[in-house]
């Protein structure tokens, strides 16, 4: 709660008044420490526990595909983070360390120095491609789909499971750099 506080002062000139924005005490909230919120998850859960899939790491990330949704290629329809570190891996292209583009007009190489770099990304806060939750995935045609899912399924296949995070694909007019043809940004979580 944020509280505002109106004062004059001397020194400030005449009629001159002054605005203090201040926090206010919090209102006590109610004690929950009786609530057994394992109890409470698991009956909100309901009965499809087969349809979850976890990564072996105590149900920090689990991989959900609701009957209702369809199982998708690759990835999963819902993530479920109760991770204590969340990482954000801003959008990887197809440079190489030099800053020197990789594949130009080739998509496939591309693809793979694009998963190279998301890889070096992960490897430097110690994670791996079985801690990654979310990618957002822009192409420039959806064309190059088939060949971003090989690149994708071979990246994927470096971890048991193999894994599968939330994945938002989108076509683009443009990115960064003109020659770009794909960019990957991920959200991974340990």
């Amino acid at each position: 709660m944020w509280g505002l506080s109106r004062s004059s002062n001397r020194c400030m000139g005449e009629g001159a008044i002054r605005y203090t924005i201040h926090r206010a005490p919090p209102r006590a909230l109610p004690d929950v420490s009786g609530i057994d919120w394992d109890d409470i998850e698991h009956h909100s859960r309901g009965h499809d526990e087969h349809q979850v899939m976890t990564d072996g790491k105590a149900d920090a990330i689990r991989r959900v595909n609701p009957p209702e949704l369809g199982t998708p290629p690759g990835y999963s329809q819902v993530v479920d983070v109760r991770a204590s570190r969340i990482i954000f891996i801003a959008g990887q292209t197809a440079l190489d360390r030099d800053g020197e583009l990789i594949g130009r007009n080739d998509f496939a190489a591309q693809a793979d120095q694009v998963f190279r770099n998301l890889r070096a990304a992960l490897q430097s806060v110690g994670c791996t491609a079985s801690d990654l939750v979310k990618l957002t995935v822009f192409l420039r045609r959806m064309s190059h789909l088939p060949t971003y899912r090989e690149a994708r399924n071979r990246f994927f296949a470096t971890v048991t499971p193999p894994a599968a995070p939330a994945v938002t694909l989108v076509e683009v007019s443009n990115l960064y750099g003109p020659d770009f043809l794909i960019e990957i940004e991920a959200v991974a979580a340990v």
